[in-house]
């Protein structure tokens, strides 16, 4: 259990009592992406439960209730994911060569294009939600606590068989480090969770998510030459939001 805690304080913000991972090793940390759709079903859940709480009790519209649902994910991971897709997009977006690229990844302000890229997803989430719990609220919040699990799950697209695009960095723990057992368990759990929020149309979502996820780090690689932790933290935020969109377009067909 030690393993799961120590995933849960690497990937949230949630307090995690510090005796719960004492003498568990950092470089062991990969070891934990079996966890980690696990941790987006209790961050989705967590975002699942204030948004029922906004809809319910506070009688607040759907529209109020998706911003409280967004803002308690980006609160609950301390806006890691949002982080790096702020510094990716001003990295990438830079076009500049790859080296120049990645110090601009590594710059702790925030450009034109990271701005506009967290407006851009944060907007859009918080569309979707809106449009899911107008539209289908029975499966709502089911999809709430499904979606950042699968975006969490398809992060091992990103970590298995890539080179790390940096000489050190947090993301080195993972990225290259994980096993092909690893990555089919972790994507088996993410299939198996949208599955049980969408039913039979999760193998689709899954599906396309999965592409969307290959077409992602294609285009990273080919930028940096590998992955990094923004680039990690910036897949989970987009394919967040791209399981949203296929669930809501599905659903209204």
């Amino acid at each position: 259990m030690k393993l799961f805690f120590a995933t849960l304080q690497f990937m949230s913000r949630l307090p995690v009592p510090q005796h719960w991972t004492e003498g568990f090793e950092f470089k062991e940390s990969y070891k934990g992406i079996v966890f980690f759709p696990w941790i987006g079903v209790i961050l989705g859940a967590l975002g699942a439960f204030f948004t029922h709480v906004a809809l319910t009790w506070l009688h607040l519209g759907p529209f109020i209730a998706a911003v409280i649902y967004v803002l308690t994910l980006a609160i609950a991971t301390g806006g890691l994911h949002l982080d790096g897709l702020a510094d990716t997009c001003d990295g990438i977006f830079s076009a500049r060569v790859r080296e120049r690229m990645l110090e601009i990844m590594k710059d702790s302000r925030i450009g034109t294009h990271g701005a506009l890229a967290l407006i851009f997803v944060l907007v859009l989430k918080v569309v979707v939600v809106a449009q899911l719990l107008t539209q289908a609220p029975q499966m709502a919040f089911s999809v709430l606590i499904a979606a950042p699990a699968l975006s969490r799950a398809l992060m091992t697209v990103l970590m298995y068989n890539q080179p790390y695009a940096r000489e050190n960095g947090l993301g080195n723990v993972f990225i290259g480090k994980i096993t092909r057992q690893h990555f089919w368990i972790t994507l088996v759990v993410g299939l198996i969770l949208v599955c049980w929020a969408v039913g039979g149309i999760g193998i689709a979502v899954f599906i396309v998510a999965y592409l969307f996820s290959l077409g992602y780090r294609q285009y990273v690689h080919h930028y940096l030459g590998g992955q990094t932790g923004d680039t990690l933290g910036a897949g989970n935020e987009l394919f967040e939001v791209i399981v949203l969109l296929i669930v809501a377009s599905m659903i209204g067909v």
